[in-house]
């Protein structure tokens, strides 16, 4: 579990400092490296921010209930989409797996943790009206935990519940319980 724990933090941290990085350079490019006004389209991705934090937090419970819920489906979609990609067996195949969920992700404007670390830090640069705390209480923080329900629920556990009896045995090399078990797994 540690290792588990360790590897998700690890993940995290990559996705926000390339999240960031890439909103300073898009600032960057926004801005004419912070020298000139922001040009039109800046408003518009501030705006994106602040409707998706105090957007929320205008509803209060039913705002954190609505964020939650459009996390859990978009995790749902994205983990469809890996599914479906590591099934296909062709290229054109796992194209398709993949970009029809994240089209629909698109569409529907749902939330997802890694999009939101993108979002929010260039919505702050680009003059939103929000602030830090209320990105991490109004959406980051409930984002990284609707993704993982979303993804572990309709997901993993779906897979889980459906292939556990059917998958071949695999010998991990490992003791697992009393010194009587064979560390294999079914």
């Amino acid at each position: 579990m540690l290792l588990l724990l360790r590897n998700w933090g690890l993940v995290f941290v990559g996705n926000f400092a390339g999240a960031l990085t890439t909103a300073r350079l898009m600032a960057i490019v926004f801005t004419f490296g912070f020298s000139s006004e922001v040009s039109e389209a800046c408003p518009a991705i501030g705006l994106i921010g602040e409707g998706r934090t105090v957007g929320y937090a205008d509803h209060g419970l039913a705002g954190m209930l609505t964020l939650f819920v459009c996390g859990a489906l978009w995790n749902w979609l994205v983990s469809t989409g890996v599914v479906g990609a590591m099934m296909s067996t062709s290229l054109p195949g796992k194209v398709i797996a993949m970009w029809m969920p994240i089209m629909l992700f698109f569409y529907r404007g749902f939330v997802h943790s890694v999009v939101n670390m993108l979002l929010f830090p260039i919505g702050l640069m680009l003059g939103g009206n929000f602030t830090i705390g209320d990105y991490l209480i109004w959406n980051g923080i409930p984002t990284v935990i609707d993704n993982l329900v979303g993804g572990l629920t309709f997901v993993g556990l779906v897979i889980y519940a459906t292939h556990v009896r059917t998958a071949p045995s695999r010998d991990l090399g490992i003791k697992v319980g009393s010194t009587h078990s064979t560390g294999r797994l079914r």
